[in-house]
């Protein structure tokens, strides 16, 4: 951003209602707004239960249910899905679950054009976005398009108390990725900047307490105030080299996407912090810190969450051809990305070593 008075800032068509019991009340409520009367709703296997509860609370406005997200949306779970909607005779459709979840909600809005509504039950942040993901043959492409973004977005604290503190933990700190590539994105503005700051902050305070009292409606009610904020500054800005990379490490290899986040992001930041500094800063800001990586790699250390690639199942003789795949095209990022810098990085982060410590 060249100054606080050259920007331009577009507003998300979209209605967040947050509030405990919102998944099972305000569902039905959204779709009589939005003039639905035949949805799907969409999970993964692990999320069934909790959405047949929405598909419950639906009633007759529920035209199916239908439990096969996967992790990354793989094109032929995506192809099914599309199928099945279609043969319901569908006008819309509910994404209750996981970043898997929305994601595939996602493809079908994509290709049939109806309305998406999300209930996220845990902190990804997609959600808030016009972003859609696909992997096909070992590489997950993403793209951008407004009939993807949920014309509603319900976040109901009581959903995420079933979480389990360790995928809460990585899930928060992958909604925090997004708010700090968003503070050195090319297109960031004052009002993202600002979302962005406060969604660390929200999430960085609220994921300790989450830890402590996973049953604590206010403790995860703050962690879903930062995630909409943080996914919010996703869906405003170009994310960079630490979206890249992930994008790679989970589509080639299959590695889990909140924990890839977790993993990657100290050393992302250290990566690009002598090139980014007013972005150091607001995370400093946010985090109390002077050293932005290392408090995040601190965060995630001290709630349990893995701190190596090494530990999430990927091989060292991948690094080398993982940083081939994330400097093979061009995007935007404040520091130059190179084979040799990304690879020292990847590196890094295989070994789970203090970020900061390589050149």
């Amino acid at each position: 951003m060249s100054g606080f008075t050259d920007f331009s800032y577009e507003a998300q068509p979209m209605r967040v209602v947050l509030r405990p019991g919102a998944a099972v009340t305000a569902t039905p409520d959204e779709a009589r707004r939005l003039g639905l009367r035949r949805l799907l709703v969409v999970s993964g296997p692990r999320g069934a239960d909790t959405a047949r509860v929405v598909a419950d609370a639906l009633g007759d406005a529920c035209a199916g249910l239908h439990t096969e997200a996967r992790m990354h949306v793989p094109a032929e779970v995506a192809r099914r899905a599309v199928e099945v909607a279609r043969a319901a005779g569908a006008d819309g459709c509910v994404a209750v679950g996981g970043g898997s979840a929305i994601g595939l909600g996602k493809a079908i809005a994509l290709r049939t054009h109806l309305p998406l509504i999300a209930v996220p039950s845990t902190y990804s942040g997609s959600e808030m976005t016009p972003v859609w993901g696909l992997t096909e043959h070992g590489a997950k492409r993403t793209g951008r398009d407004p009939s993807v973004l949920p014309r509603s977005v319900v976040y109901d604290p009581e959903l995420t108390r079933s979480l389990p503190v360790a995928l809460s933990v990585t899930s928060g700190i992958n909604a925090i990725a997004h708010a700090a590539e968003a503070l050195y994105a090319p297109d960031a503005s004052p009002l993202v900047s600002l979302m962005a700051e406060e969604g660390v902050r929200a999430m960085a305070g609220a994921l300790p307490a989450v830890a402590r009292a996973p049953e604590s409606l206010d403790a995860r009610g703050r962690a879903l105030y930062g995630a909409w904020l943080c996914g919010a500054t996703l869906g405003a800005t170009t994310m960079g080299l630490h979206h890249k990379l992930c994008h790679v490490l989970g589509g080639t290899f299959g590695l889990p996407h909140a924990e890839t986040h977790t993993v990657v992001l100290p050393y992302v930041l250290a990566h690009n912090a002598p090139a980014a500094p007013e972005a150091m800063a607001a995370l400093g800001r946010a985090l109390g810190t002077d050293d932005a990586p290392h408090a995040l790699w601190e965060l995630s250390g001290s709630l349990g969450a893995p701190r190596s690639l090494a530990e999430l199942g990927l091989k060292e003789a991948d690094l080398a051809v993982a940083g081939r795949a994330a400097t093979g095209q061009a995007y935007a990022n404040p520091r130059e990305v190179t084979a040799d810098g990304v690879l020292d990085l990847l590196k890094a982060a295989y070994a789970g070593e203090r970020p900061g410590t390589r050149p």
